[in-house]
């Protein structure tokens, strides 16, 4: 079982301003509670223990609303970049410097910024992908009307491409084992793709096919819709 998980929550939010000004976009409130506090509840139904959280903008607000995850069950530690390095590393970057607090061992990956109420972090997943010699197991989704083209394709034997016909859009969420950021500086910017797209020119980074409820929280618009009363 994977019991360890890292949540990206860094980023500035920009095309979310003026709500993220003064609250962290994954802080935004979603249904009633905080959009970050759906993986974290989620995260803890699929017996997570132990949760990362790197964070740079209004970084100081994230322990003052989560505390230690203890209201989940989990034991939350956070990365702060922001006072550490001075701003966001980017995702690769944020994971790389992030990594010291977890076990060098397989881990949830997951945007703070999305909502996927219905993905369970599924435990027959997590034993695949520790059984195999794969780096990566990410998660796409049916492309979203403001990424049309998509990201990466699927192979019939379910590997990862960077070059397809078909192209779905990369969900944020993965299995990822520390060896894919081996090279990564700590403390330094760095992208997440470039790493992605050459462990798949190995035939290392597998993938699924997500079809259930999906938003990237990028506008208030969405948010907005993801708060219409229903």
């Amino acid at each position: 079982m994977t019991t360890q998980a890292l949540i990206l929550a860094a980023g500035r939010g920009e095309r979310m301003r003026p709500l993220t000004d003064l609250t962290p976009k994954p802080l935004l409130p979603v249904q009633g509670k905080p959009l970050i506090a759906w993986h974290l509840e989620s995260l803890a139904r699929a017996g997570v223990k132990e949760v990362v959280i790197n964070t740079a903008w209004l970084e100081d607000q994230f322990p003052a609303a989560l505390g230690d995850g203890s209201a989940w069950g989990l034991r939350i530690r956070y990365s702060h970049e922001g006072a550490l390095f001075g701003g966001a590393l980017e995702t690769a970057g944020g994971i790389a410097t992030a990594l010291p607090l977890l076990q060098d061992a397989p881990f949830w990956l997951v945007a703070g910024d999305v909502f996927m109420p219905g993905f369970d972090f599924p435990t027959a997943d997590a034993q695949r992908f520790a059984a195999s010699a794969a780096l990566a197991h990410i998660y796409l989704v049916p492309n979203p009307p403001h990424n049309p083209k998509g990201d990466f394709g699927i192979s019939s034997a379910g590997l990862a491409l960077s070059q397809a016909d078909e192209k779905f859009t990369y969900s944020t969420v993965g299995l990822y084992r520390p060896a894919l950021f081996k090279n990564t500086p700590v403390g330094q910017k760095a992208a997440l793709a470039p790493l992605l797209r050459e462990a798949m020119q190995s035939g290392l980074v597998s993938a699924t096919l997500y079809s259930g409820p999906w938003t990237d929280v990028g506008t208030p618009e969405r948010l907005a819709e993801l708060n219409i009363p229903r």
